[in-house]
């Protein structure tokens, strides 16, 4: 089949398919997903589907074969939310939480991975440098400086006053 036929078989089939696998779904729109999928998939095996004689066909089977492939997924997923059941009440942030994300946004890039990697992943420095290809000298740098940038911009206000009298 060529591209000018595909196209015809196309113009000439999507409307009439999409009906049929709308029958068959009782969903219009994932009729019109399923079936654009199917011609996508058509589209790379059009020499075949014009050898095959069938082409609606294979096209029908395919759009159907994706929709029941999708209430797969969708029901495992519905299983497993029950399962599961509903998931736990997070607690909202608290101020110090919110301020320390706001000090790392601050830090270079570099730096806030670094202290990322070795306070949350707790990676040694020997493991931050493997894993972002720079030298333990540079990772040290960027720890010591990551932690002297937070440690000013993160100062309780109300310690630099002093003790009350």
């Amino acid at each position: 089949m060529t591209v000018e036929e595909f196209e015809e078989f196309y113009a000439q089939t999507a409307a009439r398919l999409t009906g049929q696998l709308f029958v068959m779904l009782g969903d219009q729109h994932e009729a019109q997903d399923v079936v654009q999928e199917a011609f996508v998939k058509g589209w790379s095996r059009r020499r075949q589907l014009d050898r095959d004689g069938q082409p609606e066909a294979w096209i029908r089977t395919v759009a159907w074969r994706l929709a029941v492939s999708r209430w797969r997924v969708r029901r495992r997923a519905a299983d497993a939310w029950q399962r599961s059941g509903a998931p736990p009440q997070v607690e909202a942030p608290g101020p110090e939480s919110v301020a320390l994300v706001e000090a790392l946004r601050e830090l270079p890039p570099k730096q806030r991975r670094t202290l990322a990697l070795h306070y949350v992943c707790d990676l040694t420095v020997e493991q931050i440098a493997s894993e972002t290809g720079l030298a333990a000298s540079t990772v040290k740098t960027h720890l010591a400086r990551g932690r002297a940038t937070l440690s000013h911009r993160l100062q309780d206000p109300r310690t630099e006053e002093g003790p009350c009298v």
